[in-house]
């Protein structure tokens, strides 16, 4: 008889291996057995918990969107809610959390970038992810810009983060976050927004 939370377990040691194999050879050579040793358990577990690697990679990115929203909800609870500049910029640091531009975090997100074109449930994912942030964003926005506006500068922010972001992923030294984030305000400031 399994143990109670056992799976919850094996589930959080496997993403964890998950990202760290991919954070050293990339998702196309991350095997199965591979994470599977990294986690210290046996393959044939991914595949009972997850029915194989697709399934595995999309509870990672669950994770990792759970950590992406609980940052960005931890800034928001600290602000009034008539405080749109503020609240707009915790939107944006949240997507620069410690948690989202670590190594192992930023391939992951750069392998699911590159499987949710090909596969349905993590292009629903990824669809989620972005209509999120641009709601998020817009409903600040609205508070103090009309919504067509609201609308076009909502959108551009989350441009402008997935850009920063990704040019950052690319980069060697990895994201600079305090950069992003002084990009950002600049633009909000070009808005009549600071």
């Amino acid at each position: 008889m399994p143990k109670l939370g056992m799976k919850a377990i094996r589930s959080a040691q496997l993403i964890e291996a998950t990202m760290q194999v991919v954070d050293r050879v990339g998702l196309h050579k991350a095997s199965v057995a591979m994470i599977g040793a990294e986690a210290k358990v046996a393959p044939s577990i991914i595949n009972h918990y997850f029915g194989g690697k697709s399934g595995l990679l999309e509870a990672t990115m669950k994770h990792v969107l759970q950590q992406l929203q609980a940052a960005v909800q931890l800034r928001l609870r600290k602000l009034e809610s008539d405080d749109v500049v503020a609240r707009i910029i915790a939107i944006i640091d949240g997507n620069f959390d410690p948690s989202q531009v670590e190594s192992r975090v930023t391939k992951t997100w750069l392998a699911f970038w590159d499987h949710a074109m090909h596969e349905p449930t993590l292009f629903r994912l990824q669809r989620i992810n972005e209509k999120r942030l641009v709601s998020h964003l817009r409903f600040e926005l609205k508070k103090v810009l009309p919504p067509d506006q609201a609308t076009d500068v909502a959108a551009t922010i989350a441009a402008l983060i997935d850009g920063i972001w990704l040019r950052g992923a690319l980069n060697p030294a990895g994201i600079d976050s305090q950069r992003a984030k002084y990009l950002l305000i600049k633009y909000l400031s070009s808005q009549g927004l600071s």
